[in-house]
């Protein structure tokens, strides 16, 4: 063979090889190289907020070891309301340079990022520390600027602070109104773990924990004790720890929210949501108007009964003067009506009054109390008369009275809203409502109606938020569909369209809140009752 031809040969025989990954090589086929993944980009921000993507959370996760991640959606008005006081949050910890960042994802724009957090309604935040994209946990915290920043100070900082001295102790307790000490003789102890978990959360008071013998003596304990101190009522609450089963978080957190409370409590928007999380289902509320003495004296007898149903019975001051007409309504009362006893379990949502308009005093007040709670007293309900033309505009105005007739027609799919007439989420809706009505009027198995529940209460179908949704399909059976999806014409139209089904669609806003929350002046991205 010609030996110019050879250097040719051996480099077809390589090349045929495998040399450059072009054929099998004498080991085998080589792999190809892997695919240069994109650069990985540095998020934008908006306000102090990174805005990430599914290109650029990993990146942030790295970057920050503790990162709040808001899940929104441009049509949110709830994400809407956050968005200042979330900005706020993130400019109080940047200027306190603390080790955590604030993040949002616009969820319908990143399905995928929504999917795998499994974000199923909006706003939804979720807190990663230490980069753990597999295991966030959930923000349980408030919706206002201060709280968000405290929230997540508690969670990269201590949550409780450690006191060695009385000096300490005293600094602590009269630095807020209401102040949580827990007295642990050994600081390992699994009890302190339970401590510092509860401490996270608990944002409206402030904790400390000690295990010095000194401190011991000078509070008088002498054994492992949880002490809430407060401003106000009796001023110190004690809950012994138990020697042989521990420190329960439950019953801690119980303490905790009976004790804070004031024996009684006025009803206004600083205090509402207070009031609901207290987890006392019984409440006594007196109405009075507080620009009448003779009002305000009966407060003196009020407060005297409260003592002896701390924990059981919620006693809470509303006064007809002031922004409370939406309570007076859920409550069938007129202002002109104070002084007025009414007693309600919040869970069963039934009302309870006095039988008979006596003075209020200490001792009728408590008797009144033991009469509900003994089964004595049978409980109330509101209901207004049907009106005559009930039927005539495309959405049909429903009653205590007419609820049952209309929507367990079996010859009728029926559509109705409960609503309270100061619920800024139910005006919202509205237009969109009156437009479904008019969009099936037609259609003769198809009724769109709405239900005032503040004023039209139902036995078998208590409503604890506003605006519920429910339907009831034609057949027998007396089936009910709550409605949870997006409240607009063209969503409500799929769902009667399709028999009260709706398919997976992106998540909703955050659903209602049980009643009686403030519909003013509150940044809580919930719907209102």
């Amino acid at each position: 063979m010609d030996g110019q031809l050879l250097p040719v040969l051996l480099l077809l025989l390589l090349g045929a090889s495998g040399l450059w990954g072009q054929g099998p090589g004498p080991e085998g086929p080589l792999e190809e190289p892997p695919e240069e993944e994109p650069p990985e980009e540095e998020p934008p921000e908006e306000d102090g907020i990174l805005v990430l993507s599914r290109q650029t959370l990993g990146r942030a996760l790295r970057e920050h070891p503790a990162l709040l991640v808001e899940f929104y959606a441009p049509w949110c008005g709830h994400c809407k309301a956050l968005a200042p006081e979330y900005s706020k949050a993130a400019a109080l910890l940047a200027a306190e340079s603390a080790k955590v960042r604030l993040a949002k994802v616009d969820g319908p724009a990143e399905p995928e990022l929504a999917k795998e957090f499994a974000v199923t309604e909006y706003p939804t935040l979720k807190f990663f520390l230490d980069g753990n994209h597999m295991h966030p946990e959930e923000y349980t915290g408030p919706w206002e600027a201060e709280g968000i920043a405290e929230w997540l100070r508690r969670r990269v900082g201590p949550s409780a602070t450690r006191l060695e001295d009385e000096e300490g102790a005293r600094a602590l307790i009269d630095a807020r109104d209401v102040v949580v000490i827990g007295f642990f003789q050994d600081l390992q102890d699994k009890d302190v773990a339970t401590f510092l978990a509860l401490a996270q959360d608990a944002l409206d008071m402030s904790f400390g924990l000690t295990n010095q013998p000194q401190l011991f003596e000078k509070f008088g304990l002498t054994k492992d004790t949880v002490v809430l101190f407060k401003k106000y009522d009796e001023g110190r609450a004690d809950l012994p720890v138990d020697e042989e089963l521990g420190l329960d978080q439950g019953d801690l957190s119980r303490f905790l929210l009976t004790h804070s409370m004031h024996l009684v409590t006025e009803f206004n928007s600083q205090t509402s949501r207070k009031i609901f999380a207290a987890r006392i289902l019984n409440h006594l509320l007196l109405f009075v108007n507080q620009t009448l003495a003779p009002h305000r004296e009966l407060l003196v007898g009020f407060r005297e009964a409260a003592p002896g149903f701390r924990g059981q019975v919620l006693f809470v001051v509303v006064d007809v003067g002031a922004s409370n007409d939406h309570v007076l309504q859920y409550f069938g009362l007129k202002a002109e009506e104070a002084p007025a006893l009414r007693f309600i379990n919040i869970e069963t949502t039934k009302k309870y009054t006095p039988a008979d308009r006596g003075p209020v005093t200490a001792a009728s007040v408590a008797a009144f109390c033991h009469a509900v709670l003994g089964g004595e007293v049978k409980p109330y309900r509101l209901s207004q008369e049907v009106p005559p033309n009930w039927d005539q505009r495309p959405v049909k105005t429903l009653v205590s009275k007419n609820f049952e007739q209309v929507a367990f027609d079996e010859t009728k799919n029926v559509f109705i809203k409960f609503y309270a007439p100061w619920c800024t989420h139910c005006k919202e809706m509205a237009p969109a409502w009156e437009a479904l009505a008019e969009k099936y009027r037609d259609h003769e198995d198809i009724v769109i109606a709405e239900l005032d529940a503040t004023a039209n209460e139902l036995e078998a179908l208590p409503v604890h938020g506003f605006p519920t949704l429910k339907y009831f399909p034609a057949g027998p059976g007396r089936k009910v569909i709550e409605y949870k999806g997006t409240r607009d014409l063209e969503t409500f139209s799929k769902f009667l369209d399709s028999g009260g089904e709706l398919p997976a669609e992106e998540p909703t806003e955050v659903p209602g809140a049980p009643f009686p929350e403030m519909p003013e002046n509150t940044t809580e991205p919930k719907d209102e009752l």
